[in-house]
């Protein structure tokens, strides 16, 4: 069974004083305190603490080989987007972190697949880097779940699907900058509560916004199972029925008419709700996905899927066959 986790991050080494560099800001440095290990600094602030499997491609290698991973498909972390700082600057923060992801691709062909990161605050240099990464090699770009809060439905980012659409790229859309985070900041609740949220407004905000009538080739793929958009895609649809002068006011379509137009990665935590989202949207429509090499990832990336009550042929289209579609392979 050939295997693409299509959901891991990445960072470079060593990362610029952007800070400095800029003037302004508290952006990410690395802090190599002890061999192996680094903490992702924010200013005097410790963001998270990484392992050498967050830089170095060969001990991803080795764990690919351990869990039994053909490939992986490597993106950068979240907070790594910068969407919150100049344009200019975050696009070099971006090609800096681009160039990083294409040379670990180019040395290891046959096991990293790239996705690039964008200025998604300034469209148009959004879709020049994005141009840029896909005639670099990349297969597409993953991109936060909002841009400085402002949804993804919305017009000013039209430009920028168009263009995805042009150039066939894949795009994961990622949760971030999750809405209401100040106000839960014990129990983890930003990464527990906010992250399938922020994915369901994601999800929501492009299908009531119009966004997968206008361009119907998008190949986008929602991280973690699709958030909670799924669990709650009747009480959506009932919203629909009973409100259309606040929901269908951009796209009269209900939005269960999209339900297998995008894809989900499998990173769900249960083997039920596997089974619900892919009674839902299809098996070809689920990937293989990991959150790898975080903590609230799965400990060994494909083991919710091999361990599955499922048939051996739909556990083949989940660790690889859907995979291969979403990213042109």
């Amino acid at each position: 069974m050939f295997t693409i986790d299509t959901h891991t991050h990445i960072i470079p080494k060593h990362i610029p004083d952007f800070t400095k560099k800029f003037g302004y800001g508290n952006f990410i440095r690395l802090d190599h305190h002890q061999p192996g290990r680094a903490w992702m600094m924010q200013g005097d602030n410790r963001f998270r603490e990484i392992v050498e499997n967050c830089w170095d491609p060969e001990v991803r290698i080795k764990d690919m080989a351990e869990h039994k991973a053909d490939m992986q498909v490597i993106c950068t972390i979240p907070v790594m987007f910068n969407y919150d700082v100049k344009p200019k600057d975050c696009l070099e923060i971006s090609q800096f972190l681009n160039d990083d992801i294409a040379q670990t691709v180019n040395r290891y062909p046959d096991k990293f697949i790239g996705l690039a990161t964008v200025p998604m605050q300034d469209v148009d240099l959004a879709v020049l880097e994005l141009e840029r990464c896909m005639k670099l090699g990349f297969k597409g770009v993953q991109i936060g779940s909002n841009v400085n809060n402002i949804n993804l439905g919305e017009p000013q980012f039209h430009d920028f699907w168009a263009a995805a659409e042009k150039l066939n790229a894949a795009i994961l859309v990622h949760p971030w900058q999750m809405m209401g985070q100040e106000h839960m900041t014990k129990y983890w609740l930003p990464w527990l509560v906010g992250m399938p949220a922020e994915i369901s407004r994601a999800i929501c905000s492009m299908i009531f916004g119009g966004i997968f009538e206008k361009y119907p080739n998008l190949k986008v793929c929602f991280a973690h199972g699709g958030g909670s958009f799924l669990p709650t895609i009747s009480r959506i649809e009932h919203g629909w029925e009973c409100r259309p002068d606040l929901v269908a006011i951009d796209n009269e379509f209900n939005p269960k008419k999209y339900l297998g137009k995008f894809w989900v990665d499998s990173h769900v935590c249960d083997h039920k709700m596997l089974q619900y989202i892919i009674d839902l949207v299809g098996a070809d429509k689920v990937v293989q996905g990991s959150d790898y090499p975080f903590p609230l990832g799965e400990a060994v990336p494909g083991t919710l899927v091999r361990e599955a009550p499922l048939s051996d042929e739909t556990k083949t289209i989940i660790m690889g066959t859907a995979a291969k579609t979403w990213l042109s392979i």
